[in-house]
């Protein structure tokens, strides 16, 4: 019998990372429609104040739970795939300990704000119903941090298709059914809310049936952690405390400064356009959540060359999804904010001015990635610290005078900061470099020919609905007749093989 050759490892990592991204990028799909629904029932819904309240308390308890969770979810995610899983592993001892202080400091937070949930409403909200959202809210916490800190060790130990399935399929299609739900009942943004909150218990409860067989809990596994693990987890968790509660606020940091500085109106136009702008960043997290783990398997056994491998060829992949949306995003502003109606027309210049800050946060790729799975965790907080402090001076600043616009121009401010510090620091965690000749040159047909069909489409019927509608069916057009080119065909033809399990070696007979 003719011996099959195996792939090589270097070949092995690649073909991984593109099936798991393959998966990662269905579900961030689905993720980002459904999230785009949720963000029109909720300005539909609520109109412009409502959802500036509901915005608000979102952002709230999505900055708390962040700061709960200590960087626990993320410490999971660098320390599991460095241990040996099963009933005779080690990897189950790192579950209490990330789960233990995280939920308990969760209890204290919720606590606080169930006793300051009137001078927090008076404070931030103009709603009537504005203290019972903060005491719901504080509620809200503990789900939160308990359910992301098990996910993170569900894709620690499952295949990416089962974090998929909860994360990105689940709640995020859960969510606008159930605040529809509220809605036809005649309730108002404090059911809205719960039917935020709701599904999160639902993937609670399938977070942990996943992770008990390959942690072996219930099986012999041992949970009784040592001084080296608690040492080697904070010692990584820590710095990312404070740089995953900046991540989670960024945006959120704008629509409470607008609040409390300009209108609460100018708070829900500044969240709606921040919704749009964050939903091209879901390509980015669905490969993100597929590569991240073998990412830091790969960074822990010293094998930095297929690590690079695995960033070029998944930076390019986010580079050629990502950049024509935002330039489409940035063209078509007016046409997607008449989406939400007249009263968010006037986010259209801000939306412009994020979605180019987001041509930089994608180009980089997944830098921030590489920093936290080859262990620097540090030098990933001094990147969001820096990113963060420019943004909340500049919203001091911008925000009374120019409101929505002045928090856009803000956080784009940060996001370059943070993107380009960090970008830097990853080329030497890699010891490879970042960017090759194929992404210069695929980002830059991908410009051309989004901007050549986006001016046309303005030239032909302007920047609404139907200048967007020729846009995409000349980019539809240009897809079509590219797949006559045997290259196009070639590249193809390469991607589905790689999302092919690999073949097994034979034993010549």
């Amino acid at each position: 019998m003719t011996a099959v050759a195996a792939p090589g490892p270097a070949d092995t990592e690649v073909r991984r990372s593109t099936r798991s991204g393959a998966i990662g990028l269905v579900g961030a799909a689905v993720n980002g429609a459904f999230g785009f629904v949720l963000t029109t029932v909720i300005v539909r819904a609520f109109g412009a104040d409502g959802s500036g309240a509901l915005f608000s308390v979102i952002g709230l308890v999505t900055i708390a739970g962040a700061v709960c969770c200590f960087g626990a979810d993320t410490g999971l995610m660098w320390a599991i795939p460095r241990r040996r899983l099963g009933p005779g592993g080690d990897a189950a001892r790192l579950l209490p300990l990330a789960v233990l202080p995280t939920f308990g400091l969760a209890l204290l937070v919720a606590g606080a704000g169930l006793l300051a949930a009137g001078p927090i409403a008076r404070a931030l909200l103009d709603d009537p119903d504005g203290a019972a959202l903060i005491r719901l809210a504080a509620a809200g916490v503990p789900l939160v941090v308990a359910t992301t800190v098990l996910l993170a060790a569900v894709r620690a130990t499952r295949s990416v298709s089962a974090y998929v399935g909860v994360q990105f399929l689940l709640v995020p299609i859960a969510r606008p059914v159930l605040m529809i739900a509220a809605v036809l009942a005649g309730g108002g943004v404090l059911l809205g809310f719960g039917g935020w909150l709701l599904p999160l218990a639902a993937a609670l409860v399938l977070a942990l049936l996943l992770v008990v067989r390959p942690l072996g809990l219930g099986s012999g596994a041992s949970l009784r952690s040592g001084r080296a693990d608690w040492r080697t987890f904070w010692g990584f968790a820590l710095p990312r405390a404070a740089s995953v509660a900046i991540d989670a606020s960024s945006m959120w940091v704008g629509v409470l400064l607008t609040g409390a500085l300009a209108t609460q109106a100018e708070a829900g136009v500044f969240a709606a356009v921040g919704r749009y702008a964050l939903a091209g960043l879901l390509i980015m997290q669905g490969l993100r959540v597929a590569v991240a783990p073998q990412l830091s398997r790969l960074l822990g056994a010293d094998r930095r060359a297929d690590a690079a491998r695995v960033y070029r060829r998944t930076t390019l992949w986010i580079v050629l999804l990502s950049w024509p949306a935002y330039l489409i995003l940035a063209v078509f502003a007016p046409a997607f904010l008449e989406l939400f109606g007249r009263e968010f027309r006037s986010g259209a210049t801000p939306m412009a001015v994020l979605a180019v800050a987001m041509l930089v946060n994608v180009g980089v790729g997944l830098v921030q990635t590489v920093l936290l799975m080859s262990g620097n965790s540090r030098g990933h907080l001094l990147a969001t610290v820096a990113g963060l402090l420019l943004n909340v001076v500049a919203c001091l600043v911008l925000i009374p005078r120019h409101g929505a616009l002045g928090a856009a121009v803000a956080w784009s401010l940060g996001i370059v900061c943070e993107n380009v510090l960090a970008a830097v620091l990853a080329r030497r965690a890699l010891g490879e470099r970042l960017f090759g000749r194929t992404l210069v040159l695929s980002a830059g047909a991908a410009v051309a020919a989004t901007g050549a069909a986006a001016g046309t489409g303005v030239l032909l019927a302007g920047r609404g609905l139907p200048g967007l509608a020729v846009t995409l069916g000349l980019l539809a057009a240009a897809g079509l007749a590219a797949l006559a080119d045997r290259r196009v065909r070639a590249a193809l033809k390469t991607i589905r093989t790689q999302l092919r399990p690999a073949p097994t070696q034979e034993v010549p007979s």
